[in-house]
């Protein structure tokens, strides 16, 4: 199984999380939440996004998109902020055809907020973080969630 590290902004332990489990993931000394920050690719994308207990924002990226590279710094910030809130799964478009057309990505970055594997929301394009933390907001505002947490 794939697996990342983070090391909590709370007490500084380092964690590893893997890029798939039930409920949220906090951390294994103070037992904050962390943000949970992975990739994923045509086939491993359904268990890591769409099995996934809590909200997901999908980032469809490309390495050599300016406005891509633009928006992740924004998107790693939310991912902390809204840390076991949400989940941020990378998804390098031109590594997995299959879901670039599954979604229908016709620019990058393309982000969407997913719920069960259900779409809840979508937006095209770079934004600055406080209208993409607005948009973002409003789509986990549209879903209640759970409570479990991920054991580090």
């Amino acid at each position: 199984m794939t697996t990342t590290t983070i090391v909590c902004e709370h007490c500084g332990h380092t964690n590893r999380l893997p890029a798939s489990a039930p409920g949220r993931p906090k951390c294994g000394h103070c037992h904050e939440p962390l943000p949970w920050i992975v990739d994923a690719g045509d086939a491993d994308f359904a268990e890591i996004a769409e099995q996934a207990t809590m909200p997901v924002l999908v980032d469809l990226w490309a390495t050599w998109c300016g406005p891509c590279r633009m928006v992740s710094p924004a998107l790693v910030q939310l991912a902390t902020e809204r840390a076991g809130k949400v989940k941020l799964v990378k998804v390098d478009v031109d590594k997995a055809p299959q879901l670039s057309q599954r979604f229908g990505v016709r620019s990058v970055p393309t982000l969407l907020v997913l719920r069960g594997g259900e779409v809840l929301a979508r937006q095209a394009g770079a934004a600055p973080v406080n209208a993409l933390r607005d948009w973002l907001d409003r789509a986990l505002t549209s879903q209640q969630d759970s409570s479990q947490e991920v054991r580090t």
